[in-house]
């Protein structure tokens, strides 16, 4: 009578560890670059919301704009949220218009819970007298890992 083979042999167990190896160093840093972008994503897409306040505020006349009445809430990708009706301005954001100009900017520094990456990024959202809207990153790494997205340009 022939004796069946009982389990797998400890050179299969290896090979096996070995390519699970291999995938994870060739996945983790696929996957901390995705984070870092969608990271960045995020930012552009919050400053962006605070466009329509800051239009709307100026098509009123109205001569003085705060975070809190556009709408701003807080993240902690800009710094640590505010307490439950505290104030948003601490953090890392700033909006500046001038009714009489016409010119307005919106700036988020990424100094909050981001990614290395991404961290010292600033993401700018800037109105012309003419009533266009400009999105620009500078700093961090976003320009040379390419994380910044297709709309909003990194420099």
């Amino acid at each position: 009578m022939k004796k069946m083979q009982q389990g797998f042999t400890l050179i299969e167990l290896m090979i096996v560890v070995a390519i699970i190896a291999i995938l994870a160093a060739i996945a983790i840093p696929q996957y901390q670059k995705y984070v870092a972008r969608a990271q960045v994503t995020r930012a552009v897409g919050e400053l962006g919301a605070l466009k329509t306040a800051v239009e709307d505020a100026m098509n009123r006349g109205q001569a003085t704009l705060t975070l809190t009445e556009a709408g701003y809430t807080g993240s902690n990708i800009f710094g640590q949220p505010p307490a439950v009706g505290g104030d948003p301005a601490a953090d890392a954001v700033t909006l500046n218009y001038a009714v009489a100009t016409g010119v307005a900017s919106i700036v988020g520094n990424l100094e909050g819970q981001v990614n290395p990456r991404v961290k010292s990024g600033v993401v700018t959202w800037a109105r012309s007298a003419e009533g266009n809207w400009t999105c620009s990153i500078t700093g961090g790494q976003i320009a040379n890992d390419g994380l910044a997205p297709s709309g909003c340009p990194a420099t």
